[in-house]
């Protein structure tokens, strides 16, 4: 499994291409032969960029889902509307489809950050925005999300 690291501000030209920050490059040396899947985030106005294998994974999982039940059909619909497989050219670049793009309404300043095997691809205001209110309840959030384990490796 993937354990990606950092959130770096970016920028998009106006065909939609952006150099991968030489940090995460690093990072996902291995990975880039394979390639990335682009979709749309499901609860964020973002874009979530997977490593190939960890989208099989995924994938894996959704083909494990009954197909003859009408929620699982127009969750697997709406979850994979608008995927894109992305390749990385050898300087580092890769293409954000328009219709992205759109849906994470994403102008010449982003951020890429890190979400532990995946990369979210924001518009900068928005990611500034979203993780200004988060900010405010975030420990709340995190007593409600860990404070029940007994990890030691969690302070």
């Amino acid at each position: 499994m993937v354990h990606l690291i950092g959130s770096y501000e970016c920028k998009v030209d106006t065909k939609g291409r952006v150099m991968m920050p030489v940090s995460l490059k690093k990072q996902l040396s291995k990975l880039v032969n394979e390639g990335f899947v682009l979709k749309r985030a499901v609860f964020n106005p973002c874009v979530e960029m997977y490593p190939v294998n960890e989208w099989s994974k995924l994938m894996n999982k959704l083909n494990g889902l009954n197909r003859f039940n009408k929620k699982n059909n127009d969750f697997i619909r709406r979850f994979t509307a608008g995927v894109k497989k992305v390749d990385m050219d050898i300087s580092g670049r890769f293409l954000i489809p328009k219709d992205l793009i759109k849906h994470a309404s994403i102008d010449k300043q982003i951020v890429v950050s890190s979400a532990v095997n995946i990369l979210e691809i924001w518009d900068k205001s928005t990611y500034e925005n979203v993780i200004n209110e988060a900010a405010i309840n975030f420990g709340s959030l995190a007593e409600q999300v860990m404070g029940d384990k007994n990890d030691e490796y969690i302070s």
